[in-house]
């Protein structure tokens, strides 16, 4: 007679599986959600049963892999995604991948090419291509950026789930007390709509950009491009041909990323 009783090692490891499994699914659908979730939405999706599902929020927000929205009884991804967001850039070397891309813009525009990609709730410049014009915009790699301000940024801002949007709003209202909640909003549809954002002095006098955002297989937003130089050299002549190059680079960058270049 063969076979093997319960509670032997094999059963147990059966069980474990099936436990890593659930933990997997459940961050998977945080990394696919453009909400926060709660117990009852991860029990619906998933086929668990809400104390399943309690438990594993529980291990997951203990270690900051998730954290509770202020208020609320939904969650969101946490902080300890962010040293994993930052190791999978370290080993997805997108900067192999969107190099020949930027260097073709920045023949395209005389103007300096910049890559950016999500780590958290902030962004980081991975790379650029220098303009050859004297007069030219530099940027430095590696100092982290908010989302709230820049085109790089709200290119990426316009596409993150509502607790993103939610953070800038109130950094930038505690900032100013007469900012515009409503317009800043507004303007963030625009940029999801059209998939360029735009600046003009925005957050260094004399400097303009135009960025779009690049997107996983799974039209998750990972990061941003952009065209930036001197704010006197992007006028209206050929601005909306500036644009579409711009955008037409990002979706280069995301279509290689999913394996179709």
């Amino acid at each position: 007679m063969t076979g093997t009783a319960p509670g032997t090692p094999r059963d147990h490891g059966q069980r474990g599986t099936e436990s890593a499994d659930r933990v997997a699914d459940v961050l998977l659908l945080f990394a696919q959600s453009d909400h926060p979730l709660g117990v009852s939405k991860i029990a619906r999706s998933l086929s668990l049963s809400k104390a399943v599902v309690h438990r594993i929020l529980q291990s997951l927000t203990s270690r900051s892999l998730l954290q509770l929205v202020p208020g609320d009884q939904t969650y969101i991804l946490g902080p300890a995604a962010t040293s994993l967001s930052a190791k999978a850039w370290s080993q997805m070397d997108v900067r192999t991948i969107a190099a020949p891309i930027l260097r073709r813009l920045r023949e395209q525009t005389r103007e300096t090419t910049t890559l950016s990609v999500l780590v958290g709730h902030q962004r980081i410049y991975l790379d650029q291509f220098e303009s050859p014009q004297e007069v030219k915009m530099v940027v430095e790699l590696g100092p982290r950026f908010a989302l709230h301000s820049g085109a790089s940024s709200r290119s990426i801002l316009a596409f993150l789930p509502e607790p993103f949007i939610e953070e800038a709003v109130r950094h930038l209202g505690a900032a100013d007390p007469d900012f515009d909640a409503d317009a800043y909003r507004d303007e963030l549809q625009q940029v999801h709509e059209k998939g360029v954002a735009v600046s003009m002095n925005e957050r260094n006098t004399g400097a303009a950009a135009i960025a779009a955002p690049f997107f996983d297989a799974a039209g998750n937003v990972m990061g941003s491009i952009s065209s930036c130089g001197p704010v006197f050299r992007y006028g209206e002549e050929g601005h909306e041909d500036h644009v579409r190059m711009v955008i037409h680079a990002a979706r280069a960058i995301t279509s290689a990323l999913a394996g179709d270049a």
